[in-house]
């Protein structure tokens, strides 16, 4: 009986052992899966951190990047602004430069048409018109006889002088301009006002200017010096001019 009951109590104790090791291990269990779980949330919190760090290394990154191209840009439009401001300076300063250099060839050209007016004026009436220079030879000078091309020795000697002055000169060119009288048809007094012309080209030529600078045109009785049929004013108008750039000389025969 005693034996039984021994039996029973460690059966009993066994029992109870055995429920208190499961018991443990339940709740060991339970340990392991909270822990499991927390370790498993306490991953995706340390993940989710990870990715917030590494979104906020991209974005401090993009940001950096921003600055410095905002930087490089701003510096650029910096370097362009003072480029543009030099080249402002530097055209300004041109436009200075050929505004004082027109000045001073228009002062030489009005000091060249000055000089020019002073000399010829030594030889005949010279005056300033809006075409320039014109020059009065009164008397006979550079009058031609009726139906004739030929220059007399006081028109070579004034022609002379005259290519004397004008070699002193420069960047101009000449026109020598042949008229005549009304007398005669168009054709012929075309001609003839060409020999006329080529005349006193011939001379100039002679003279000493450069046959580059001169041209020959015949005006026939187209451009009367004066008007009328009368003796006096067909022999004005049997004459040659000369005309200058920017500057005419007229030899207004008499």
């Amino acid at each position: 009986m005693g034996l039984v009951v021994l039996l029973l109590v460690v059966v009993a104790g066994l029992g109870y052992l055995t429920y208190r090791t499961e018991q443990r291990m339940r709740a060991v269990e339970r340990q392991a899966a909270a822990a499991s779980a927390q370790a498993e949330a306490s991953s995706t919190v340390a993940r989710q951190a990870m990715e917030r760090a590494v979104s906020s290394e991209i974005a401090a990154r993009t940001a950096a990047e921003g600055r410095q191209a905002a930087e490089a840009q701003t510096a650029e439009a910096v370097q362009q602004k003072d480029v543009a401001v030099q080249e402002a300076s530097t055209a300004r300063e041109a436009a200075t430069r050929a505004q004082e250099e027109a000045a001073a060839i228009r002062k030489k050209a009005e000091a060249e048409v000055n000089r020019l007016q002073q000399a010829l004026g030594q030889i005949a009436e010279t005056r300033r018109t809006a075409l320039g220079l014109v020059m009065n030879l009164g008397g006979d000078h550079l009058k031609f006889e009726f139906d004739k091309a030929d220059l007399r020795s006081e028109d070579k000697e004034l022609l002379a002088r005259i290519a004397g002055i004008l070699m002193t000169s420069h960047d101009y060119t000449i026109s020598v301009n042949g008229h005549t009288d009304d007398v005669g048809s168009a054709e012929y007094n075309q001609k003839l006002s060409e020999r006329r012309a080529q005349a006193v080209r011939n001379y100039l030529v002679q003279a000493g200017l450069s046959p580059d600078i001169l041209s020959v045109e015949g005006h026939g009785k187209s451009l009367p010096l004066v008007k009328g049929t009368s003796d006096a004013a067909r022999a004005k108008n049997r004459r040659v001019e000369l005309g200058l750039v920017n500057t005419q000389i007229r030899y207004l025969p008499r």
